[in-house]
């Protein structure tokens, strides 16, 4: 089931078994996708291997490369930020919310046993929605998805005790992995994101260290690593172009900074994969 709109929007939703199991690996500019498990799954995110038990649901970018391996019964919903940001792109449940901020992050739930009924009910709610063409078919839609989305943060929220985090705090986190999302390839030091969000360096050390066990600078190498990792794995560019795309002027120090992180250089890795 598919919805478009006269401004490019788009939502799918799809009943996912091995016979279509090619849509979950569907690269759509600017979309992101909500895979929720019926089954066990089994697939690999940019080369990593993953297996997701039954009613687990995953959060992923259009920056993330998907292969799949084994799948017998999921459930999917991607659409793109042109659907997704008129809601309210500045929420917990925006372009900018926990669940995608950012392309090096793998955010996943598992639905606790007293919410699924509320899944379900939705699901089937949504489906009757995305066959109704009346005038209001995208306000329900966006409706629709949005609800989702507020019980899939709520959820998240509780298995990883953001609960217990404060709002500013958290808004601050969002926005510092949105930026880095939109800004790795060029900006490279947490100097350069303190200065964006007003703070500075010292303060978001700080408050990385109370959310989570990466550091700032952790989270920007990272991201670029990933984006190393997709190029040299899935493109055909050299490594002295792959360098220049993440922002270093010159092979080397692309090297020194690869090796470091992955234990090979650019070139072995490329050979390995």
């Amino acid at each position: 089931m598919l919805y478009t709109g006269q401004l490019n929007e788009f939502i799918r939703l799809a009943e996912i078994d091995a016979t279509n199991c090619d849509l979950l690996k569907e690269k759509i500019t600017d979309g992101l996708s909500v895979i929720w498990s019926l089954d066990e799954l089994k697939i690999k995110v940019d080369g990593s291997e993953h297996v997701f038990p039954a009613n687990s649901v995953l959060f992923l970018t259009e920056y993330h490369k998907v292969e799949v391996l084994s799948v017998n019964s999921a459930r999917l919903i991607r659409f793109n930020r042109a659907f997704y940001c008129i809601a309210d792109h500045d929420s917990e449940v925006g372009c900018k919310g926990i669940l995608f901020f950012g392309a090096s992050q793998f955010p996943k739930i598992a639905i606790p046993d007293a919410e699924l009924e509320k899944f379900e009910i939705l699901w089937k709610m949504f489906a009757i929605e995305m066959v109704s063409k009346d005038d209001l078919q995208n306000d329900m839609l966006q409706m629709m998805l949005k609800r989702l989305l507020i019980l899939c943060t709520r959820v998240y929220k509780e298995q990883t005790e953001l609960t217990t985090f404060d709002k500013k705090q958290l808004d601050i986190v969002r926005e510092y992995n949105y930026l880095v999302e939109s800004n790795f390839k060029t900006k490279h030091q947490v100097a350069d994101y303190a200065e964006m969000l007003n703070k500075s360096p010292k303060t978001l050390s700080n408050l990385f260290k109370k959310y989570n066990e990466k550091s700032p600078l952790q989270i920007i190498q990272d991201r670029t690593i990933l984006e190393a990792r997709r190029l040299l794995r899935y493109s055909d560019k050299s490594i002295k172009e792959i360098a220049y795309e993440i922002g270093y002027e010159d092979i080397q120090s692309f090297s020194r900074f690869f090796k470091k992180a992955e234990g090979v250089s650019p070139s072995d890795f490329k050979k390995i994969v």
